[in-house]
């Protein structure tokens, strides 16, 4: 541990109730996951984990089934950290790392549609749901020109949206768009992104001068491979992590 910190101070700030209560998004599958007994896990829990192991205090998770509503949670100051997609709009009300996992956002398609690449799907009349909150939903709602974007409450609820309206197509993160459409072959993912999602962990922006340590945290866990490492054990050892 980086001991240049003061740790009452830095434990003091971030676990104000002498507990840090964690949002865990489960609308990113890259990220958090059920295991068969229905307990939380992936490379965003582990680090949850680590983190209060590192502030000597038990670590509350709490679990979310999308993005936006781990945002709206913390206008009701339900949560000390999170682990969010970096976002302008975000950014006014959180502090964020680093990234310790950068994504791909992507769409899905049907597989008999003539679009090709992301480029195809801004023009009039295209269709294309998010799951509302999502940093693809916020990142789209500002760059796309001419199509039209369908929220559903979930990222899930995306695809679902996508196939019962019939829409032109779904965004998404890309594993989990490939995972769907491997056991559906009506559907397929295209080959290129609309945007590199960085993850990043997230505290409450007035908790700033705390800020450093979060850094100094994700950095040191990124450089000693315990982001990848628990990325493979989760199953997801394919995802980039950026350096340190």
């Amino acid at each position: 541990m980086n001991m240049s910190f003061d740790m009452s101070d830095v434990k003091n700030t971030l676990s104000p109730l002498g507990h840090l209560r964690v949002a865990i998004n489960l609308g990113n599958p890259v990220l958090a996951q059920r295991d068969g007994e229905g307990e939380l896990k992936g490379v965003s829990v582990d680090l949850a984990r680590a983190f209060a192991s590192e502030l000597d205090v038990p670590a509350k998770l709490y679990a979310y089934d999308a993005a936006g509503k781990v945002f709206e949670a913390l206008e009701v100051g339900e949560w000390d950290l999170a682990f969010l997609a970096i976002e302008p709009f975000r950014a006014e009300k959180i502090a964020f790392s680093k990234p310790y996992v950068i994504i791909e956002g992507t769409y899905l398609v049907k597989t008999d549609s003539g679009f090709q690449g992301v480029a195809d799907l801004d023009k009039s009349g295209v269709t294309i749901g998010v799951g509302k909150g999502a940093a693809y939903d916020l990142y789209l709602s500002r760059t796309l020109s001419n199509a039209t974007l369908v929220r559903a409450p979930t990222s899930a609820g995306a695809v679902d949206i996508f196939l019962a309206e019939r829409l032109d197509a779904a965004a998404g993160v890309r594993q989990p768009l490939e995972q769907f459409a491997l056991q559906n072959d009506e559907v397929r993912v295209l080959p290129d992104s609309f945007t590199q999602i960085r993850q990043a962990m997230a505290i409450p922006i007035e908790r700033t001068h705390a800020a450093a340590y979060v850094q100094d945290f994700i950095q040191r866990h990124i450089g000693s491979g315990f982001v990848a490492e628990s990325l493979s054990k989760s199953g997801q050892g394919e995802v980039h992590v950026p350096p340190h």
